[in-house]
């Protein structure tokens, strides 16, 4: 027999060490103390050293076979090995087409329900990711390789994901066609049963087993192997019949909760507006939620036998869990993201963002004023829209008619922030703030910020300004193509500077006679007259071999134009992202054919 004493869970651990100790002399057994044969290990698949679980916690893993084949199976997906390449956001490209699907990637600790907000480059059926494991592109830099570990035809079946490390397990529903990566496993649960075994998996007894097996309880890899070995109970249909309805409502109280995230394909409208639409309490949706979760893990505790002492284990457990995954740095997830802990949007700030995708023709106003009512219901398995609900359907009007450029210059027809109070005035919300200011110099971190995920940072909004920010054009990333910078010269930066020019021609001729105010408005027009010329004369330049491919996401798109964006964290993003492009780092990209054609075609 073998003697433990266990105190993860003591904050002061000399001190516990010493009352276990000064107990075990006395006579007494402490709750610390554990004695186990040798041979009690082997009952755990892994012989993980699980000293302190119970006899008949061990008996579960004895006794009962694993998930795979009893509950279905289990699978790892796919590795691309340059997610530059093979990866973008859903945002960023406009239509899929066979080119691209879903992708789940693991991503953020979120039980019963995540947006797969990342697509993959599937066309002919992953051939270029495949032929990258292939190495049939000697040129490229490094030794990794593509893996498709799965048969292709899972990536059209609905099923069940969840990330690699998380501080617990917390799977979620992965719907039709969504392919899954080796960090978001997928497992395929009995046909008729996935809503039950989601809410096995996701109750306290099912995570406890799982931490278990793999012998660690903070912020651990919730392994595929692992997983197919784990004791699977067989329920009555009563039970199930319960488990399947929780597991059903809590993926909707989840949905729920999205839909006011713009990025999501969830989307309906933002926090401010949503009560429009129904009744909209986060706080009483999480109320219910935890109820329903409680509900599963009472249902598990007692399928899997659980006694009283083995949940006290569990309870115990869980601070382990906690002081364990604080010094794994539990805030992050696998992707270097944090995981759970992201302050909810700011009611205005979601409003306002929101305003400017309807000036874009990206977001439906009539939503909110009840001109359109909402129709589309998700079902949990159904294959993700090519459009959120909330987005304005194609061949609708759009709030304002434009090219996918707009400017930010009082007066002007297609002046944003004036034409940002009309969308407020017209959903009757309106916002204390100066629209213009706040365009000018807030608007774009927070949007770079909320459209940035797993290490890919893709602003659809794009701020092209003058030296000084005084004149900004605002072009619509899905509206670009090969005309808009001739289009923003034309008729919108040569109109002005012909404007401004009179403007400081006539101030000119006033000599001597000028006031002090036409002194001052000299130099201004002075000084945008010449930043006028220089921003006319850098897209002129650019314009010429500019020819975008959306599939070549944001970062390579927006690349030619560094210079000309203001916000200098993204400036330098676009920076370093054009020197690769220079060194010919992305030369499987369009972008990289447009200004450098024959040493892409000599690669080629």
């Amino acid at each position: 027999m073998s003697h433990f004493l266990r105190l993860l869970g003591e904050s002061n651990k000399p001190a516990a060490l010493a009352a276990a100790c000064s107990s075990l002399r006395s006579g007494d057994r402490s709750s610390h103390y554990f004695q186990v044969s040798s041979d009690a290990f082997d009952a755990v698949p892994g012989k993980p050293f699980a000293y302190w679980i119970s006899d008949s916690i061990r008996n579960l893993f004895r006794n009962l076979s694993g998930f795979e084949p009893q509950g279905g199976v289990v699978e790892v997906g796919l590795q691309t090995s340059d997610d530059t390449r093979f990866l973008r956001l859903w945002t960023e490209i406009l239509s899929k087409q066979g080119r691209w699907v879903d992708f789940s990637k693991g991503g953020n600790f979120s039980r019963w329900y995540a947006d797969p907000h990342l697509v993959v480059k599937s066309d002919n059926n992953f051939d270029e990711i495949v032929t990258f494991q292939n190495s049939r592109y000697p040129y490229l830099k490094g030794n990794a390789r593509s893996l498709l570990h799965a048969d292709i035809s899972n990536f059209q079946r609905a099923g069940i994901t969840w990330p690699l490390r998380a501080r617990a397990f917390g799977p979620r529903i992965l719907p039709l066609n969504c392919a899954f990566s080796i960090r978001g496993y997928a497992a395929f649960p009995i046909a008729g049963r996935e809503f039950a075994t989601l809410a096995i998996f996701n109750s306290t007894a099912f995570d406890y087993l799982f931490k278990v097996a793999l012998g660690r309880f903070g912020f651990p890899e919730f392994l595929v192997g692992v997983l197919q070995r784990l004791p699977w109970v067989k329920v009555d249909s009563d039970t199930e019949k319960v488990l399947d309805a929780y597991g059903r409502a809590a993926w909707s109280l989840k949905y729920t909760l999205d839909t006011v995230e713009e990025t999501s394909h969830a989307f309906v409208l933002p926090a401010a507006l949503r009560q429009r639409l129904g009744e909209y309490d986060p706080s009483v949706i999480r109320a219910e939620l935890s109820r329903m979760e409680s509900e599963i893990d009472a249902i598990s505790f007692e399928i899997y036998g659980f006694t009283i002492s083995d949940r006290m284990a569990v309870q115990s457990s869980q601070s382990v869990s906690h002081e364990d995954s604080s010094a794994a740095g539990e805030d992050q997830n696998e992707e270097g993201e944090n995981v759970d802990i992201a302050e909810p949007i700011d009611g205005n700030l979601g409003l306002l963002s929101w305003a400017v995708g309807v000036l874009f023709g990206r977001f439906d106003c009539r939503l909110a004023t009840g001109e359109r009512e909402l129709t589309t219901i998700a079902e949990p398995f159904d294959p993700l829209p090519t459009k959120s609900p909330g987005m304005l359907p194609d061949g609708a009007q759009p709030f304002h008619t434009h090219t996918g450029i707009l400017v930010d210059d009082e007066g002007h027809h297609h002046d944003l922030p004036y034409l940002l109070e009309e969308v407020l005035q017209r959903v009757d919300a309106p916002v204390q703030v100066d629209t213009r200011h706040w365009l000018r110099r807030e608007f774009f971190p927070f949007h770079l910020q909320r459209y940035s995920k797993s290490r890919r940072k893709a602003p659809i909004y794009w701020p092209l300004s003058t030296l000084s920010g005084a004149y900004t054009l605002w072009l619509y990333y899905p509206d670009l193509t090969s005309q808009t910078l001739f289009s923003a010269v034309n008729d919108f930066i040569e109109p002005k500077l012909q404007q401004v020019r009179g403007d400081l021609e006539s101030l000119r001729i006033k000599g001597n006679a000028r006031s002090k105010q036409e002194e001052k408005q000299l130099e201004v027009a002075s000084d945008l007259s010449q930043e006028l010329a220089d921003l006319r004369d850098a897209l002129l330049a650019i314009a010429p071999k500019y020819s975008p491919k959306h599939d070549d996401g944001v970062q390579i798109t927006a690349a030619p134009l560094w210079q000309l964006f203001r916000h200098k964290p993204w400036q330098k993003v676009l920076n370093d992202t054009w020197e690769k492009l220079e060194q010919g780092d992305y030369d499987w990209s369009h972008l990289a054919v447009n200004y450098w054609p024959e040493r892409v075609l000599r690669k080629c």
